[in-house]
Parts: structure tokens; C-alpha cells; sequence
């Protein structure tokens, strides 16, 4: 089958909203097997979108629209669509009727412009809409399938599990697409492509693929067929996967790499503190997004300036005098002051210049000092480079402590990055 994605809307034309609604139709249709051919954007423009439904149709199996379906003017899906098949629109009552009920569930009585959501394309099968007021349609048309879904997300959601899937289901007979997600931080990504190349030529390039993203490298593995069969080729291709990449690879599927420190913390009964300057709570936020990170987080600092850092983390003067805020005795006394401060486990200390100014030949932009306290004071230190703007600067930083943390409490000595060693 192929198919192809139409998003409606002149807002996703512009720079203030991002069309997400497709990521979700695509990962659905890849999970039934189902090619996909496009996807397009189309303003609130109905003859525009006429056509670009009848190009569509034209050239694929399955056509999946989104968005346009609301009671206002510029929601123009439906005549589009209507117009497009030579269909008329016509009220259905049963919607209408489950318009009104929706309503009144909030103390409200729907307006007359609501009664749009209640028409439907003749000939049409309407997907009820539990979330919200626009039900969903598939229409079929020579051979040829039309869905139109709102653009809500949460309600897209909802009729995608309720309705497209189902169908796509029943398509693809147990033949599936499934995937399995292996991740990698601080590796570049010419690096994790070197080292893969054995399995390449074994499992087969079109199987694996590498995504690459700041800190981070995904390996993703594809396998088809029925579920005995991928399972078998997934467990086949991950087991070589980690072979080659090794300690590397510290998650699988949608971990993220804040949520393995936090659990390997909580499991050991470890608590960890931070002291941030360059990345200005960068690490702390990350580490809370995880629920139950109070279980081994009890707090950060934040110590921007050198006062700061003397104040909060109890950093020496003469040592900021001597060597400078960025640098190794002063990542060192930062960890140390988090750990201290906290009574906690471990301490996290970082500081460096995020830039784009603020550097020098000795020190340029992306210089960046950590180092990690633990008992019976011992003290490991990084000194790394990073590439990139001030965010992709500080979104590496942050990373790279997680994975310092990492790699310490499973006791692994290797370089964070390419030829970098700890002191």
C-alpha cells in the first residue's frame, strides 16, 4: 500500500506552529508495512486543496488529511474534500446530536457555526470522535481511500488508535514493521557508522539506521513480518549491535539517558548534587524531569558568576584567581561544594564558556571543565572541546555529565569523546 499525508492549515505555513500531527500518521503507517510516498502542507485555501487531494488520490492507495475540520471559516477540509470527489455535504443528525450532547456535558449549547462539524460527505463513513466535536471520515473512491481527521492532536491521537489502526490492521495481516531503538551518547556519529560496518554487511544496510542529534547517536533496527519473525531478527540484529558498540550504548527504546543515571542512583541508594555555571541548570532540569528523581536528586546550584561559586559551592578565591573559573581546580571545588552542601552521594560540577563570545586562544568557546565527587574523596575530571552555538554548547555539556555519571557508577574507564582521557 502507499500513502500519502496532507496537513491542513495556513498556520503551519508560517513559523508559529509545527506540524507533529504527520510524525504521528507516519510512525502508524510504518508500523502496518505501508510506504510512504509524501506528505504535503496546504493553507486554508479549498480550491488549492482540491487539488492537491485529487494529486494525491491519484498516485497513491491511501491518502491520510489532518486538520481543517473545525466550525470556523478558514476550516475548509470538508468542501475541499467534497468538492474534490463530487460528493455532496450533507448534515448527519446522529453527529449533530452528539455535538449537542458534548455541549451540554459543559454546561454550554453548541453555536451555529458548530452545526459544519456535522456534515459529512455523502456516501462517507463517519469516525466518531470521542475527544472532541469534529468526528473523523473515510471515504473510498475507485479503488482509492480518503481519511480526514482533525488536526487536534490529542483527538488525532485518540481516532488513529480507534480507527486508522484497526483498519491498517486488517491490511497488513500480522505483517508488520517493528523497530528497536538502541542508544549512544558523546559518540560521534562517523564514529558509531565506522563501527557498525560489520553488521551492515551481516544484517543488511536497509535494516539499520543511524540518527544523529546533539550528544547523542540512535542505532535503529528494523525487521518485518510476522511478530515471531521480527521478534527473532530484532533479538538477532541487537545482539550483534551491542556487541559492537559495547558499553556504549547505555539505552534502549525511549529511555533517555537522565532517567538510566536516576535509576542506576536509585538502585545503588546514591543521591547526586550539582553545581552548574556554564550550563546555568541545564543538568538539574534534566535530571527532574524524570518522576521520582527526588528519590536520589535533593538539589543543585546554580553559580554563575565567581562570587556565586565562592557563596554557594565554597569555592577558594585564591583558586579562581590563580587558574580562572574555567578550569580543572575549579570544576573539582564545584563538585565537591554540591556534594558537601547536600550531603549527598555524588556531586556534579561544571563550568565553561557556552560562547559565542567570552573565549580565548587558551580557553576558546566550547571549553568546558567537569568533574564528579564521590566518597572517600575521590574527584574525576573532564576537560572537552564541544562544536556549535551556545545552546548546542550547553545541550552537550549537560549531556556529557550524565554520561560521566553513568560511566563511573558502572565503573567504565573510556573516553567520553574521541581521544579524550579522564584525570
Amino acid at each position: 500500500m502507499l500513502a500519502a499525508i496532507v496537513a491542513v492549515g495556513s498556520e503551519l505555513l508560517s513559523t508559529d506552529r509545527l506540524d507533529t500531527n504527520s510524525l504521528q500518521i507516519t510512525a502508524l503507517l510504518e508500523r502496518h508495512a505501508v510506504e510512504l510516498q509524501g506528505k504535503s502542507v496546504v493553507g486554508d485555501d479549498p480550491v488549492a486543496l482540491a487539488a492537491e487531494l485529487r494529486h494525491r488520490l491519484d498516485e497513491v492507495d491511501l491518502v491520510v488529511v489532518c486538520g481543517g475540520l473545525g466550525p470556523t471559516a478558514d476550516d475548509v477540509t470538508r468542501e475541499a474534500a467534497a468538492a474534490m470527489l463530487g460528493r455532496e455535504l450533507i448534515e448527519d443528525p446522529e453527529v449533530w446530536a452528539r455535538i449537542e450532547r458534548r455541549f451540554r456535558s459543559f454546561g454550554r449549547v453548541p453555536s451555529e457555526n458548530n452545526r459544519r462539524q456535522a456534515q459529512v460527505i455523502a456516501g462517507g463513513r463517519v469516525l466518531p470522535n470521542r475527544h472532541g466535536t469534529a468526528p473523523g471520515m473515510m471515504i473510498e473512491e475507485r479503488g482509492k481511500t480518503l481519511v480526514l481527521m482533525p488536526g487536534v492532536p490529542f483527538e488525532l491521537t485518540a481516532l488513529l488508535a480507534e480507527h486508522l489502526e484497526p483498519w491498517l490492521a486488517e491490511r497488513s495481516r500480522g505483517s508488520e514493521i517493528e523497530r528497536v531503538t538502541l542508544r549512544t551518547a558523546l559518540r560521534p556519529e562517523s564514529e558509531v557508522d565506522r563501527a557498525l560496518e560489520p553488521a551492515y554487511r551481516e544484517l543488511g544496510r536497509e535494516r539499520i539506521t543511524v540518527l544523529a542529534s546533539p550528544g547523542e547517536v540512535k542505532v535503529r533496527l528494523e525487521a518485518a513480518g510476522t511478530a515471531a519473525e521480527r521478534q527473532e531478527r530484532l533479538a538477532v540484529m541487537e545482539r550483534r549491535i551491542r556487541e559492537l558498540l559495547g558499553a556504549a550504548i547505555y539505552g534502549r527504546g525511549e529511555s533517555t539517558l537522565e532517567a538510566v543515571v536516576g535509576e542506576l542512583l536509585a538502585t545503588r541508594g546514591a543521591t547526586l548534587a550539582v553545581a552548574e555555571s556554564c550550563t546555568g541548570g541545564l543538568l538539574a532540569e534534566r535530571l527532574t524531569r524524570v518522576p521520582g528523581s527526588s528519590r536520589y536528586f535533593p538539589g543543585g546550584l546554580i553559580c554563575y558568576s565567581d562570587a556565586a561559586k565562592q557563596a554557594l559551592a565554597g569555592v577558594p578565591a585564591d583558586l579562581l584567581a590563580r587558574y580562572g573559573a574555567v578550569s580543572e581546580p575549579v570544576a573539582r571545588a564545584l563538585a565537591m561544594g554540591a556534594r558537601e552542601r547536600f550531603a549527598a552521594t555524588y556531586g556534579v560540577g561544571i563550568t565553561g564558556i557556552a560562547g559565542p563570545g567570552g573565549g580565548s586562544a587558551e580557553k576558546p568557546a566550547g571549553t568546558v571543565h567537569f568533574a564528579v565527587a564521590g566518597p572517600g574523596g575521590s574527584v574525576r575530571h573532564h576537560h572537552l572541546r564541544f562544536p556549535g552555538d551556545r545552546e548546542r554548547v550547553r545541550t552537550f555539556a549537560a549531556t556529557a555529565a550524565l554520561e560521566l555519571v553513568r560511566r563511573l557508577l558502572l565503573d567504565i574507564d573510556e573516553p567520553l569523546w574521541s581521544g579524550e582521557r579522564p584525570t
